[in-house]
């Protein structure tokens, strides 16, 4: 089966005064709004990060997320021997999930493992053109690529 893409275009044009950390906080949103999605779909995520502060973040982000539909997750090597519908970390996978939520600068090697790709290309120009190299890198393992805006309901 062919590993499927889909990178959200980030619109952050409100005026920011940090915008790279708002780009960061925007895809961090968006991520739990996918993995909430995902969840819902019975699928089972995994969230990938940069580091471990990230990770850490994200973990609040979504303890905090929706009071009215609370979203399994927890960080890599935590929670029960399994992992909850929705795990968290800045290493590489171990055990198998469907969809993965990329949030770190390039393409994981371990990218192949995955139907479901979600990536996210944000609107500052350094990060936006770090999209671009993904984006290409994908392509260029054979994965089908597409692109749409996030939903403007924030």
């Amino acid at each position: 089966m062919q590993t499927h893409v889909m990178f959200y275009l980030l619109d952050d044009d409100k005026e920011k005064i940090d915008k790279q950390n708002a780009d960061t906080s925007s895809a961090f949103y968006h991520a739990c709004l996918q993995a909430s999605y995902f969840y819902r779909q019975n699928q089972r995520v995994f969230i990938y990060t940069q580091d471990k502060q990230s990770a850490e973040h994200v973990d609040e982000l979504l303890w905090a997320f929706d009071s009215d539909s609370f979203v399994p997750h927890n960080l890599s090597g935590e929670g029960p021997k399994q992992g909850a519908a929705v795990e968290i970390s800045d290493q590489p996978i171990r055990g198998r999930r469907s969809v993965l939520i990329n949030l770190t600068p390039t393409v994981p090697d371990f990218a192949n493992q995955f139907q479901f790709i979600v990536d996210f290309v944000p609107s500052e120009e350094s990060l936006k053109q770090q999209a671009r190299e993904r984006f290409k890198a994908y392509r260029q393992r054979g994965f089908k690529v597409d692109n749409q805006p996030v939903a403007s309901s924030q």
